[in-house]
């Protein structure tokens, strides 16, 4: 007995790749993160994430750029002039027949005969229309002449009708007839509309009789105007293409169109509904075409329809109009124009995008904008505090220019040293210890007794950095975000008891939170105001007198600005005496309060170097001069090592 098969296995082509891997919201959320922290809003970042795409999916831009190549190759490629090429075979071909039968006959009628085709006009359009009384001798001449007025039909009605050149490969009688009638109800039909009358049941019938004519089935009389009103704009487009010559010779061949000029009377009627039904379509654009390969009437609409959708498009994939959305896109569309690959790409952005919002990335504020929620913060952090700590393990382009302080506050006590111990000696102490063991006098380990320091179990920590025009004009925002984001993450995952304050200064100093901070703008300002971001550093420090103070400055810029009493920021530049005064006022009052302050100088600036020197000096603290890349592990590293010093 055989067992029939229970699986059958086929490619999947029902909707999105079940198998395909879950879109990168990590990657898509870090280069968010950097356009933000660059300066652009979360709108402008979210949509530039989406022009350029996600790792391999390709962007909107890329898509685009895809539509307006296929657009430039069906315009390089094709010709308008393929039905009046193929009459114009088709009558050569009638002609020669018609000579070769009449050539042996020595009658005064053949003599006749061959005089009048000789004597036919030279244009096409006009010699078939000459020949509509002749008697032909020849039957295949015959059936050649008659050949050329069933394409015309066919083009002109393949032109407003989608697919019928292939309904009425062979032409007889009976369809000319049947075609004549349905366009003489549809254009009764449309008028009846157009005049406002109820047209549900007549258009029912319509369907009922005619419905063959229409496999895309529309299902109201509006449906039906919008396929018929696009594709008879098509058509037009493509007469407004032409030269003035082909237009003249196709509309002169088209009043022959199955040997019944009634025909083109009713294509002509319906396309004068249409335009009052659907005056918005495009009836006056027009297209260059430069190829080679002949396009019928039928296909030349179907290509101007094409090139119609392609600009639809890429109007879709711009964006650009308010309420856009990425569902707008027509995926239909997209697959016939670019294929399959392009629908994966574009409904993975929308994915890309549907899921940033669903995970809670993306939130409105209260004045309707976009911006980053506290978990793409978190993200954000996280991404950043791993590089730093990836670059802490190879540690490079940092260098300590100046080191003073000690580990801890002395208590007045002693303790004997243990394995481990970084405390200073007790030099008294231990010297006493080795003369109470007896001479002659030698040192022990067992002699030896370190200082006893008070360990603080939390620090308040005041990041301060510099948001003066030149961090941004040299490529030092960005790095400047990120440091600050790693050590916010830091603070916030590891070292959940210290209190971090972030402090701005330009020509005024603030205190900001790290979503604000991650968002800020560079602005042209002229100042950098580090005496008003000491103050408020010191004001933090104050409020935890439990807590460890340490201060981080990053900056490039010697002070600038200081703040008078009045609140008002004077700014000068060169820096004047009372400005540098003032700072160092602060960086006094901070060792005061014992503060660790460590100052992170970006560039190369004398005069910056100069101050921070006098800073190292007075305030008992560090001067680091990293690069770019080493912002980041400097700051975080300074940080930790003032943990392990407590």
């Amino acid at each position: 007995m055989t067992v029939p098969d229970r699986y059958r296995y086929a490619p999947f082509d029902d909707g999105p790749d079940p198998l395909a891997p879950p879109v990168d919201l990590r990657a898509a959320l870090d280069r968010l993160g950097r356009d933000i922290m660059d300066g652009s809003s979360p709108r402008s970042a979210l949509e530039e994430l989406l022009r350029r795409g996600a790792g391999d999916t390709a962007g909107l831009d890329e898509l685009t750029r895809r539509l307006w190549e296929r657009r430039a190759r069906i315009q390089r490629r094709n010709n308008l002039d393929g039905t009046l090429r193929e009459v114009r075979e088709l009558l050569e071909r009638a002609m020669e027949a018609e000579r070769r039968e009449l050539f042996p006959d020595p009658s005064d009628d053949a003599r006749f005969r061959e005089a009048r085709l000789d004597a036919l006009p030279p244009g096409t359009a006009a010699a078939v229309q000459e020949l509509s009384t002749y008697d032909w001798r020849s039957e295949q001449a015959r059936a050649d002449y008659q050949r050329i007025r069933d394409r015309i039909g066919q083009e002109l009605m393949e032109s407003r009708f989608q697919g019928m050149k292939q309904a009425l490969s062979e032409v007889r009688p009976e369809d000319v007839e049947r075609i004549r009638a349905m366009m003489a109800d549809l254009n009764d039909l449309l008028l009846a509309h157009l005049r406002g009358d109820d047209t549900d049941a007549r258009f029912a019938e319509f369907m009922r009789r005619h419905g063959e004519f229409f496999p895309e089935n529309p299902r109201t009389v509006e449906e039906l105007i919008d396929a018929l009103a696009a594709r008879a704009a098509a058509a037009q487009r493509m007469m407004n293409s032409m030269s003035d010559r082909q237009r003249a010779e196709l509309q002169d061949l088209l009043s022959g169109a199955f040997g019944d000029p009634r025909m083109a009377e009713q294509v002509a009627t319906l396309d004068a509904n249409l335009r009052a039904l659907r005056p918005g379509e495009d009836w006056t654009s027009s297209a260059r075409f430069r190829g080679k390969d002949p396009l019928g009437m039928g296909e030349g609409a179907q290509v101007m329809a094409d090139l119609a959708e392609i600009d639809a498009l890429a109007e879709q994939l711009a964006q650009s109009y308010p309420g856009a959305r990425l569902e707008d896109i027509d995926l239909e569309a997209l697959e016939r124009q670019l294929g399959a690959d392009a629908v994966v790409d574009a409904r993975r952005l929308a994915e890309l995008e549907r899921e940033l919002r669903a995970q809670g990335l993306l939130e409105r504020a209260a004045d309707g904008s976009l911006r980053l929620s506290p978990k793409a913060l978190r993200r954000l952090g996280e991404t950043a505090l791993s590089d730093v700590v990836g670059a802490l393990r190879s540690r490079r382009g940092a260098r300590d220019t100046r080191r003073a302080g000690a580990a801890g506050e002395p208590t007045g006590a002693s303790r004997p040293w243990r394995f481990g111990d970084t405390e200073p000696w007790d030099v008294p102490r231990t010297i006493r210890n080795a003369v109470v063991r007896g001479r002659p006098v030698r040192i022990d380990v067992s002699d030896v007794e370190v200082v006893e320091t008070e360990q603080r179990s939390r620090a308040a920590v005041a990041l301060c950095v510099d948001t003066s025009w030149s961090m941004v004009q040299d490529n030092r925002w960005v790095p400047m975000k990120r440091t600050a984001l790693a050590l916010h993450h830091l603070v916030r995952t590891r070292f959940r008891g210290d209190d971090l304050q972030l402090i701005t200064f330009g020509r005024h100093a603030a205190t900001v939170d790290i979503g604000t901070l991650t968002a800020l703008e560079g602005v042209w300002e002229q100042g950098t105001n580090l005496h008003h971001a000491l103050l408020l550093a010191g004001r933090h420090l104050r409020a935890n007198p439990d807590a460890q103070p340490v201060v981080l400055v990053v900056t490039d810029g010697e002070p600038t600005a200081h703040l008078e009493p009045d609140g008002e920021a004077v700014f000068n530049y060169p820096t004047t005496q009372r400005t540098l005064r003032k700072t160092l006022g602060e960086v006094d009052r901070l060792a005061r309060l014992g503060a660790s302050l460590s100052v992170f100088k970006l560039g190369d600036d004398e005069r910056l170097a100069r101050f921070v020197d006098i800073v190292a000096r007075r305030g008992g603290g560090r001067v680091v001069n990293p690069d770019l890349d080493g912002l980041g592990p400097a700051v975080v590293g300074d940080y930790l090592r003032s943990r392990r010093s407590r």
